[in-house]
């Protein structure tokens, strides 16, 4: 490689990054607008930690990438609920979930937490493999390891459930076997871009920072400001809607800038071109949870309304306080809807056990 293409490529990349950088702040101009009044911080003492404390495990996936895992809860739990994270997140997006559930359900649930690929503790997949039709296999990947017997309901929230919706629309036979009951937060079967904050992946800012990213990678890793000045303004628009904890707050960013640029860049196209339509068949006579935010730029509360019309064993919750992180922001409905769900896979409160498997 000539030093001319090096200068070139490394100015390709500075511009690219100058532009995603104006998006930034567009993004800021928007979120001056969001007010989050700490008005208390009740998460204050939360042990945030809490998921570390389980069970670690690593699941290969079909292509040979590592996913990390954590389990609470054995074999002779009743039900597995398999939980899978959103774009930028990890499995520790579902700390409240995780804490609430085993105060509800003690040993009666086993519950599987997971990183998806470039996520957390996972290991960094090819380009090639960030697609969501890979988060699929490797959804079913997690539950043929880590579930290999009795009933399952898979919870994803964001990408984690368009992951779940491609496992079922790649696993038909499996799903309709095993999955007892789904939960979908916050997500979409399809036309992600089309109405929202998700127009910025097709801004020309956004083209310049996923080609910064092809050709100096490097540049863009070690420069981390920089890319924390593209994605902490989309987290702050997205997140959470009035009133949040500065310590939840703290927390979620903190997910946020643990994941490598690399993976942002990988994923941005599959999020905008995915389509899981082909699962919607397949879920037609599993119990759903359809929750969203009303506030949630990231995807409309509108993206879900269409999705639970497409399933007619499902039910709708709408938060109409929250954005695009209402598990974290509203623990306390979540746990409401996610008890009923589990009613509905067959889980009886009196001690009756689970349908399926």
């Amino acid at each position: 490689m000539s030093r001319g293409t090096v200068i070139l490529r490394g100015g390709l990349a500075t511009a690219g990054l100058l532009g995603a950088l104006a998006v930034a702040h567009t993004l800021r101009r928007i979120g001056a607008r969001v007010r989050w009044p700490a008005e208390r911080d009740e998460y204050r003492d939360e042990n945030f930690a809490l998921i570390d404390e389980d069970e670690p495990g690593v699941v290969i996936a079909d292509d040979g990438v590592p996913l990390a895992t954590r389990t609470y809860g054995d074999d002779s739990a009743e039900l597995t609920i398999i939980f899978v994270h959103g774009f930028c997140n990890s499995m520790e997006s579902f700390h409240f979930q995780r804490r609430d559930l085993a105060r509800q359900w003690g040993d009666r649930v086993r519950m599987v937490f997971f990183d998806q690929r470039g996520h957390g503790r996972s290991g960094t997949p090819s380009t090639q493999s960030c697609t969501v039709a890979q988060l699929g296999h490797d959804v079913a990947a997690v539950m043929r390891e880590c579930a290999p017997a009795g009933p399952v309901v898979l919870v994803g929230h964001s990408l984690g459930g368009m992951a779940v919706l491609a496992a079922a629309a790649q696993f038909p036979e499996l799903i309709a076997s095993r999955v007892v009951a789904v939960g979908l937060f916050s997500t979409a079967a399809a036309e992600v871009t089309a109405t929202g904050l998700p127009q910025l992946l097709r801004h020309p800012a956004i083209g310049g920072f996923r080609m910064a990213v092809r050709t100096a990678p490097a540049l863009v890793q070690v420069s981390r400001t920089a890319s924390k000045q593209l994605v902490a303004p989309i987290l702050h628009v997205s997140s959470f809607h009035g009133h949040v904890s500065p310590t939840l707050s703290r927390f979620t960013t903190m997910m946020i800038d643990r994941t490598p640029v690399g993976t942002i860049e990988k994923f941005l196209k599959a999020i905008e071109l995915h389509d899981e339509s082909a699962a919607l068949p397949v879920l037609a006579n599993v119990p759903v949870l359809v929750l969203s935010g009303a506030h949630d730029l990231v995807i409309p509360f509108r993206n879900s309304h269409v999705l639970a019309e497409a399933l007619p064993n499902s039910e709708l919750v709408r938060l109409n306080e929250a954005a695009h992180m209402p598990h974290l922001q509203f623990p306390d409905v979540t746990l409401d809807a996610l008890d009923r769900l589990l009613a509905s896979a067959g889980l009886d409160a009196r001690g009756g056990e689970a349908v399926g498997g």
